[in-house]
């Protein structure tokens, strides 16, 4: 385990889930930090309405709003990385590059994807990546509730369409994070456990044969049917 993505719209609870997983994975003895890979679009607003504009797009363009956001997001990724080789600790992201493929998607710069795409590439995709997705609708009222930025409607629509869209989609652990956060964490955090125990497991299996079966085992056995109604019985080393 070197990276766990958590990734979404805005307002979907990205940066409460990757905070709470971090201590979750760190306290059940697997030592996690967590990286906020922001890409300084609320940075830019801030500024953009100190100098009298109403957004970061009026500011700098929209192209230059997407240079800046993808280098500034490819930075706080490296740095992550970095710090994830240094330590030896689990890297819990808090946005990754799916989240600039879809930032760029949503504002209509396709044409620039490919370029991003050529120089994220040399990231490794995390072990997981969780896509939190919540109702458009649902997003901004989080987003004006806490009252530190904006985001319209329009945009947060195109971005959830963006990230259902992206090929990487059917890599994702889909999460519904419309639910309370107590509930998203449940899940988030039941299914590393899973992941973590079945990673132990593949770790402790013999080496195979040509058929599959574990060499120096002699013959494989036969497959004895699980009578109707046996309930199977799982057994995990790690409990989040």
């Amino acid at each position: 385990m070197r990276a766990v993505a958590l990734i979404g719209i805005d307002g979907s609870g990205k940066t409460t889930q990757a905070h709470r997983l971090a201590e979750a994975l760190t306290a059940a003895g697997c030592p996690a930090t967590y990286h906020r890979n922001a890409g300084g679009r609320r940075w830019l607003g801030r500024l953009a309405h100190r100098l009298g504009r109403p957004d970061a797009q009026r500011l700098v363009g929209r192209t230059g709003m997407l240079a800046v956001e993808s280098v500034l997001r490819w930075l706080a990724i490296a740095v992550a990385l970095l710090s994830c080789l240094a330590t030896g600790r689990v890297a819990v992201m808090d946005r990754y590059s799916a989240c600039q493929y879809a930032s760029i998607r949503a504002h209509g710069g396709q044409r620039w994807e490919r370029l991003a795409r050529a120089g994220y590439r040399m990231f490794p995709r995390p072990q997981v990546t969780f896509l939190l997705t919540v109702d458009p609708a649902e997003a901004y009222r989080r987003i004006e509730q806490r009252g530190t930025d904006h985001e319209s409607m329009r945009y947060l629509t195109a971005a959830d369409t963006a990230y259902r869209t992206l090929p990487e989609y059917p890599t994702f652990v889909v999460v519904d994070a419309g639910r309370p956060p107590e509930e998203v964490s449940r899940q988030i955090q039941a299914h590393m456990a899973g992941w973590l125990a079945s990673a132990d497991d593949r770790d402790d299996r013999p080496a195979e044969g040509h058929d599959g079966w574990p060499a120096g085992r002699g013959s494989r056995p036969a497959v004895v049917p699980v009578p109707p109604g046996a309930e199977p019985v799982a057994i995990a080393r790690l409990t989040l």
